[in-house]
């Protein structure tokens, strides 16, 4: 025998509104969960978007510093070779400058010279040590008078001196000189010429007294001494 559970119809009815409302819910449950879902990741995408556009933004103002910053370097490294070439014309002018002043006192320096025939004259002779057996010596010869054929000579130098505790004249050139050091000696000018050199000193020389002769055809036109 069996036994069989009735319940009213009615009951039946609100039970399987009761189960239709809760699909409902769940159903709409799960749409709305999905629209937020999908909300929330369009909101990430666009955030992003912009940071993109922001990193590209700031790019393109970095690059736009870098050209600043290079453009001031390459600016700067023109100054600084403007500067460089500039202190070196600076010390070449003063280089001439000194050269022109030099050149300026021996002609202020100079004596008057006779007009009446053709004459030769020593000009601000100078003699120093500039090493134990360097001798530099210094000079300006000039003509004076009449001036007609260029003069054509040479200049000789006569050092007194003590070598090794002995009474020496040492003569410059020294007869076993060759060309090029006979040539340093060489005068060949119209008005005037510069004569500038150094002479070598045997090892122990102590000089007293220094002679400078302007010779022509081996004749003696004139001479200076100096002591030092």
């Amino acid at each position: 025998m069996s036994v069989k559970s009735h319940f009213p119809w009615p009951l039946k009815a609100i039970f399987l509104v009761l189960i239709i409302a809760f699909g409902a819910t769940i159903a709409l449950w799960a749409y709305y969960s999905g629209r937020n879902f999908a909300s929330a990741n369009a909101v990430t995408a666009r955030d992003v978007a912009a940071l993109n556009r922001q990193i590209a933004d700031l790019m393109v103002e970095r690059d736009r510093f870098s050209s600043v910053v290079n453009a001031a370097e390459s600016q700067a490294n023109i100054a600084s070779a403007t500067q460089t070439h500039l202190s070196q014309q600076i010390a070449t002018l003063e280089a001439d400058n000194a050269k022109l002043k030099e050149d300026l006192a021996f002609f202020e320096g100079l004596l008057p010279i006779a007009t009446g025939s053709d004459d030769i004259a020593i000009q601000r002779l100078s003699f120093a040590l500039t090493a134990p057996t360097q001798l530099r010596y210094r000079s300006l010869i000039m003509r004076g008078g009449k001036v007609g054929r260029d003069f054509v000579g040479d200049l000789q130098i006569v050092v007194t001196a003590v070598v090794r505790g002995k009474n020496l004249i040492l003569t410059y050139p020294e007869q076993s000189a060759n060309s090029p050091e006979k040539a340093a000696f060489q005068l060949d000018f119209k008005y005037y010429q510069r004569i500038d050199g150094v002479l070598t000193l045997p090892d122990g020389t102590v000089v007293k007294r220094v002679q400078a002769r302007v010779r022509e055809n081996g004749k003696v036109r004139t001479q200076q001494s100096a002591n030092l």
